[in-house]
């Protein structure tokens, strides 16, 4: 079991690593990571929270799913940083999954979330694949963009005509 030092409980931190934490998915999973604060003096052990809705079964199952979550983050937590904080959502397939399984997914996807940023300026998402010309890079930049940039636009028209 999951020491309860190590588990969260209040609803305003979960809603503060839901809103700026780091995402990461798997197949019966999803967590988001919370970094701690780089100016914490004397933070406080890494707490977990597990989100078991009512997508993944009947509450026995939910509670089953969830003693199996907290199972597989108790040997995990040691090599989160002392005041990070994390949140454990279970999918619906998670009822299913067997618990080698979970342990596997929750590893790979802590990894991610944890691993540090890529890109030079840290930026992610829309923007960073809009400067290297990815996904969005067919729309229009921003008032700040100059004349002589060009954006092509790849996308077929309604008729299929470029």
């Amino acid at each position: 079991m999951l020491s309860p030092r190590n588990r969260m409980r209040r609803g305003s931190e979960f809603s503060t690593v839901m809103r700026s934490g780091r995402r990461a998915s798997r197949d019966a999973i999803g967590l988001v990571y919370l970094a701690p604060p780089a100016d914490a003096v004397d933070p406080d052990p890494p707490r977990v929270g597990f989100v078991v809705g009512k997508s993944v079964g009947v509450a026995v199952v939910r509670k089953r799913v969830q003693r199996r979550l907290r199972h597989v983050m108790r040997s995990q937590v040691g090599a989160l940083p002392d005041g990070s904080l994390l949140v454990v959502r279970a999918k619906p397939s998670a009822a299913t999954a067997r618990q080698s399984e979970l342990a596997a997914q929750i590893e790979s996807a802590l990894a991610a979330a944890t691993r540090p940023r890529r890109g030079r300026d840290g930026r992610r998402g829309r923007d960073a694949r809009r400067d290297r010309g990815g996904r969005d890079a067919h729309r229009v930049r921003g008032a700040g963009a100059s004349s002589s940039e060009t954006v092509v636009d790849r996308r077929p028209d309604r008729d299929g005509e470029r």
